[in-house]
């Protein structure tokens, strides 16, 4: 189970709280407005944020003192963070050995994980050579080779058209179940949070409240999330629409 214990990340006068937990082998999406700080939680989650306040925990014992490399979390960025001197293959292959010296075996598993992604026959490519889609599902691929039980995806899919992004959702779906991994990925769309077929985390006003059903949710949305969503007119509250003053966090 992740567990976050009284967080609270300070950012420039800004501040972002939340207490809730997360089963291991769920599949999350991480919704709100705009600048209600999202990413920011990922960015906790993964180490690439310092806790003001609380505690993070992953079966238990405590991650929140870990540099990210040492956490058990995978982090997919919007921009994929791919090298872009190295072939989809070495990309991936990053995953099992960051000094790209693979053995025999693992080289296989490598060049099993790039079929599954569908992009068998595209090994030598480096990114600029890739679409895209095809860009996404080489993060995606070596995320799930790392093999740390928790990944994080920041909106990676933001840029792709609504059926590839549709596509891609259902691949971290399936090839997070397969591999029972817990997943946290922010999103716009409500779509992509029904695609997980699990539960939501609502973040507003720079709070990030526990994980709910995701239908729930949707059907009966709190007013500031409802007005963004576009599903009822804002009433007095656009301050929880906007970003504060100075403020671009996601």
């Amino acid at each position: 189970m992740l567990t976050l214990e009284g967080v609270v990340v300070r950012q420039a006068g800004w501040e972002l709280r939340a207490d809730l937990s997360v089963e291991a082998g769920e599949r999350v999406a991480v919704m709100g407005p705009s600048g209600a700080g999202k990413s920011t939680l990922l960015a906790a989650i993964g180490g690439f944020a310092a806790l003001a306040a609380g505690r993070i925990l992953w079966a238990g014992a405590r991650i929140d003192g870990l540099v990210p490399a040492a956490r058990p979390v995978a982090t997919i960025f919007q921009d994929n963070n791919l090298f872009p001197h190295l072939t989809a293959f070495d990309n991936v292959g990053l995953g099992l050995a960051p000094n790209r010296r693979l053995r025999p075996p693992e080289r296989d598993r490598v060049a099993e994980m790039l079929a599954r992604v569908g992009l068998e026959g595209f090994e030598e490519r480096k990114p600029g050579a890739l679409s895209g889609g095809q860009q996404s599902r080489v993060a995606l691929a070596r995320a799930v080779l790392q093999e740390r039980p928790v990944i994080l995806l920041d909106e990676p899919f933001a840029a792709l058209g609504p059926a590839l992004k549709a596509e891609m959702v259902g691949l971290v779906r399936d090839l997070a179940g397969a591999a029972g991994r817990t997943v946290l990925m922010v999103t716009h769309d409500p779509g992509d949070a029904r695609a997980l077929e699990g539960r939501t985390i609502p973040v507003i006003a720079g709070r990030a409240e526990p994980p709910v059903e995701t239908a729930a949710l949707l059907s009966d949305p709190p007013p500031a999330l409802a007005a963004y969503l576009g599903q009822v007119e804002a009433r007095g509250g656009s301050d929880y629409l906007q970003p504060r003053p100075g403020q671009e966090r996601t």
